[in-house]
């Protein structure tokens, strides 16, 4: 080899190893200066003007000022992509445009403020939309109206707006609780690890749907029927690291049922339900959210009501079944949603009655809480989220 071409080959070399270390210098800086924001959907009928949000600090578990990002009505749940280039959001209305029915908004994500920019709002088919989730590959948004009792599925387009609705379903029946079960009511959906299927909640008929997703059309398929306890009142469900196992919360019958998944054909098995209230509670109390630690040894779910509560339960390394820990006191009125930092340190929880988000520590050897002292106030807070300002999500 020539000299010269001896020199380049050894300065590529050198740009590439500098490369990598200037990568790894910047992967570490994103992955640990503890940087994020926190966004805070709320219900605008109470006096919030739409989606806000503050800078959090993960090392001294400090919440900033909150500041209105986006006015919209009752953007009571948020999905962000994980490039965290675009924003979607439910509007829980009965009505849009003359139609009884909510809407679906997409934003784009100012990186810097934090503040997002509307990009536009369809029709979410459905009256009362709840829950939106993205599929794994990012190229569609479903959403659970929980009025209407029904989900649809929308395309994105490479702008980040909300395309063509490309899938609908909705669901029939009623469940035994006269208040609350008289219709269907869609109140979460899940996809499964390998996308192909799409597990919808319903607490108004007591089933876990379960939709093959075809993700070439963004298509539903028939689904397959998981019965709950009867009056259990399924709301939000989640999978566990490993895609084996699925927690389900039920808000009537405040519990939890963890069931194994069967990846093949999306079968669900129940393996154990349990309480998440206090031993020997007395009054009435109903569940809401429900949430995995990142270390995957905790599990966190919320109670409402009489209870106002945190239920904390250890988490079997080899089965998946849970124990309660603690029943931490969320310090507020009505803990509707909470969120855990992708560090695992902190939990900051949103009090729709009582106005406030309250933050907590979490103890990463007991998984136990303990107030951090910080806490905000805001108009009916329904939902909040954390985005790494730098880095993945």
């Amino acid at each position: 080899m020539k000299e010269h071409e001896l020199a380049v080959v050894h300065f590529a070399r050198w740009i590439f190893l500098a490369g990598l270390g200037l990568a790894a210098t910047f992967s570490t800086q994103a992955r640990d200066d503890g940087k994020y924001f926190v966004y805070i959907g709320t219900y605008t009928e109470h006096g919030s003007k739409g989606i806000y949000v503050c800078e959090f600090d993960a090392a001294m578990g400090r919440l900033g000022t909150p500041e209105l990002a986006a006015e919209t009505v009752q953007p009571s749940f948020l999905a962000i992509t994980p490039d965290r280039k675009f924003m979607y959001a439910v509007n829980e209305s009965n009505q849009f445009n003359g139609q009884a029915t909510g809407g679906v908004s997409a934003f784009a994500i100012d990186s810097t403020t934090g503040k997002l920019k509307r990009l536009n709002q369809v029709s979410s088919r459905g009256s009362g939309p709840a829950h939106i989730v993205l599929d794994r590959t990012n190229r569609y948004v479903l959403v659970a109206n929980y009025d209407g009792g029904s989900v649809a599925v929308f395309h994105l387009l490479p702008d980040g707006k909300i395309g063509d609705s490309t899938g609908f379903a909705q669901h029939r029946g009623a469940g035994p609780n006269k208040e609350r079960q008289k219709t269907p009511h869609a109140h979460a959906i899940a996809m499964s690890p390998d996308n192909r299927f799409a597990l919808v909640a319903d607490l108004g008929i007591d089933e876990v749907l379960v939709y093959p997703f075809d993700a070439s059309r963004g298509t539903l398929g028939e689904a397959r029927v998981i019965k709950t306890e009867a009056g259990a009142g399924p709301r939000h469900l989640i999978f566990s690291a490993s895609g084996k196992l699925l927690y389900l919360i039920n808000e009537l019958s405040s519990t939890i049922t963890v069931y194994s998944y069967e990846a093949r054909d999306g079968g669900l098995t129940p393996v154990q339900t349990v309480s998440t209230l206090p031993n020997g509670f007395k009054g009435f109390s109903t569940a809401a959210e429900v949430a995995l630690h990142p270390s995957g040894k905790f599990l966190y779910a919320s109670n409402r009501d009489d209870d106002n509560s945190i239920a904390v339960f250890a988490v079997d390394p080899t089965k998946g079944t849970l124990t309660l820990i603690e029943n931490a006191d969320s310090l507020g009125k009505r803990p509707r949603n909470f969120a855990i930092d992708p560090g695992g340190d902190w939990l900051i929880v949103a009090h729709q009655d009582s106005n406030t988000v309250v933050t907590f520590r979490i103890d990463k050897n007991s998984g136990r809480l303990s107030p951090s002292g910080q806490s905000l106030a805001i108009s009916s807070p329904a939902m909040v989220d954390f985005m790494a300002r730098g880095g993945s999500n």
